[in-house]
């Protein structure tokens, strides 16, 4: 796709923010009807200004997955830059004839888009170097929002607790990741503008917010049914491993597996990180495939 970011609304910094999103609310949202026609025009004729309409529309939708990962400490205006480009790539290789909405596959571009922003920007050293706790950084909100909704500042033992067993992470974990997340973040109840409006008051849209809901139950549907198909690949121990360790929603010890399968609790540890690189390349290879997720 050419350059066609020099005819959107600018986004320059955090102060210019409440003028982007007053901007971008003025874009229609297309009917699925004119949604493919604009489709079929880009990918047949290569029209930019179909592109472009195609684009514009859907900025709304870049802003509001943004502000979910507004807790994450970084720049909101980045987040929706790098959610743009997302956009973009994601109109560039959509085929309507398929389906599905733009906003159910460009959904999967935004949020990669914006997680390798947060990933590059966040040391490992800040995010942790395990699984777990990469887990714990890109969930700990979410399971927030359920069990402690609205809860400021340190969380309750209690909670610290069933956090620290649902992600397999220590409690000192949760609690130091809590309190990095906490710093930085932004209520969408927040006031912006001189008029005294709230985040939510400019990124809320009742279509966009269905077309969400919609988009988020397939890609689970759709994560789900890969898990299925890429499991086939591992043989009956490493499969029994992997979901003993990973998969189960009560994790079978190192030591309990050793004796089980009368090996070294090193080589139990051994098998399940391999048998989970080959599950996560063959799920992210057959994702890549059948176009649900950017291909570099």
């Amino acid at each position: 796709m050419k350059n066609t970011s020099n005819n959107f609304p600018t986004l320059s910094n955090e102060s210019g923010l409440a003028a982007y999103l007053s901007q971008i609310k003025k874009f229609p949202i297309l009917d699925a009807e004119e949604e493919y026609m604009l489709a079929k025009n880009w990918r047949t004729t290569g029209n930019v200004k179909s592109a472009e309409k195609l684009v514009t529309s859907h900025l709304r939708l870049v802003a509001k997955i943004a502000m979910g990962y507004k807790g994450y400490g970084l720049p909101i205006n980045e987040m929706i830059s790098e959610g743009n480009i997302g956009l973009m790539q994601a109109v560039k290789k959509f085929e309507p004839e398929k389906g599905f909405r733009l906003a159910t596959y460009a959904m999967w571009w935004i949020k990669a888009s914006i997680q390798e922003y947060i990933l590059r920007s966040w040391s490992l050293v800040k995010i942790g170097t395990t699984t777990a706790q990469k887990k714990l950084f890109f969930n700990l909100k979410k399971i927030k929002n359920q069990i402690a909704p609205r809860t400021e500042g340190d969380l309750k033992q209690d909670d610290v607790k069933d956090i620290a067993n649902r992600l397999d992470v220590s409690e000192e974990e949760v609690v130091s990741m809590n309190r990095r997340l906490s710093g930085k973040e932004q209520s969408l109840n927040s006031p912006i503008g001189e008029e005294g409006d709230e985040w939510q008051d400019w990124v809320v849209d009742e279509k966009m917010d269905q077309e969400l809901k919609l988009a988020q139950q397939e890609e689970m549907e759709q994560r789900k049914d890969l898990l299925q198909s890429s499991i086939k690949i591992l043989n009956e121990r490493e499969k029994e491993i992997l979901y003993c360790r990973r998969l189960s929603d009560d994790p079978t010890t190192l030591e309990d597996l050793s004796k089980k399968f009368k090996i070294s609790r090193e080589r139990i540890r051994q098998i399940e990180n391999k048998a989970f690189e080959k599950l996560q390349k063959h799920m992210l290879n057959a994702a890549k495939s059948k176009n649900l997720l950017p291909v570099n």
